[in-house]
């Protein structure tokens, strides 16, 4: 990408579209094209269609999407499965009509099978059943992935995708009904911090472990790969580090500053019981996170009470933004 291209950034107010955005900028670009979920519908094919044809963007990093955790998957099953799937046609098809030189699709870790050998190499997509949990979004999600790949086998373009380890940090999601593990844990210990709440309960027995990714250095490495990478093989994004969700509890708890108890309560679903992803692909190409698990819980926690205090955090059913 030259400084000067045209990029747009779907989903550019979500997680990781936004930390996308955040380090474009930061090292010089400046042309973008953005749209909010209230002045662009992803899932309308005429919508969509015609902010191509005016734009005519040069790349497109696709992280729209309809997300959410545990109890959002299960409650709106058919929002994340058809969503996900048109915003995924949409974007890929007109990217494809209108000549994008490059696009990259967001995946996600959820989308390997729920007793996949650790750590998770590329070659296990569609090796076996998937988490009940969050099937619809996993279903959706690997449609996006086969088609990015799809286009570059049948048409040539040049379109690649990613999938990131679970992601944390600026700008997180904290409504409590669809917040992923570290963000609803910031949450939770800090309201019971302020309110001198005793104890705290987390969902499942805690065993689960999972690995995390500060999403400025996923941001980092999306715009790496756009640069550098050109297959059709995803290429996983991690830290490389992870954590049982009983220490990642205690970890947040300390950085909150909450000395209750903290109980967890298995007749909850703890979900996959591993989740690591090989990212041996991307560090061989000379990629590595730059960001210690600690210090991004740090950052993560300031951004929390920074939109707390503006009184600035965003409570939807579900989020149309991403990861």
């Amino acid at each position: 990408m030259n400084k000067d291209s045209k990029i747009y950034i779907a989903g550019h107010r979500g997680l990781a579209g936004s930390a996308i955005l955040r380090k474009l900028k930061e090292i010089g670009y400046s042309n973008f094209v953005l749209r909010t979920s209230s002045e662009l519908n992803l899932c309308n094919q005429t919508e969509v269609d015609n902010l191509f044809k005016l734009e005519k963007p040069d790349y497109v990093f696709m992280c729209a999407g309809t997300v959410g955790g545990i109890l959002a998957n299960t409650k709106y099953p058919v929002e994340f499965t058809q969503n996900n799937i048109l915003m995924s046609i949409n974007v890929l098809h007109n990217s494809y009509k209108y000549n994008v030189k490059k696009l990259l699709y967001l995946g996600s870790s959820c989308i390997y099978p729920k007793q996949c050998p650790q750590p998770i190499k590329e070659e296990y997509l569609m090796s076996g059943k998937l988490e009940d949990t969050n099937e619809g979004y996993a279903l959706a999600k690997l449609t996006g992935v086969y088609l990015t790949s799809y286009y570059r086998r049948e048409y040539n373009a040049d379109f690649i995708s990613c999938i990131p380890s679970n992601l944390y940090g600026i700008n997180d999601n904290y409504d409590e009904n669809n917040s992923h593990v570290v963000s609803s844990l910031i949450k939770k210990f800090h309201q019971a911090k302020i309110e001198n709440i005793s104890e705290v309960i987390i969902w499942g027995d805690g065993t689960p472990l999972r690995e995390f990714t500060y999403v400025d250095d996923f941001a980092d490495a999306c715009i790496f790969l756009m640069n550098n990478y050109s297959d059709s093989v995803p290429v996983h994004v991690g830290a490389n580090y992870e954590y049982k969700i009983s220490d990642l509890s205690r970890i947040i708890a300390n950085i909150v500053g909450y000395n209750g108890n903290i109980k967890f309560d298995d007749s909850y679903p703890n979900g996959m019981m591993r989740k690591i992803l090989d990212s041996s692909l991307l560090l061989n190409m000379g990629w590595k996170p730059k960001t210690s698990f600690e210090d991004g819980l740090k950052l993560t926690y300031k951004d929390y009470m920074n939109n707390l205090n503006k009184n600035n955090i965003r409570k939807n059913n579900i989020r149309n933004d991403l990861i």
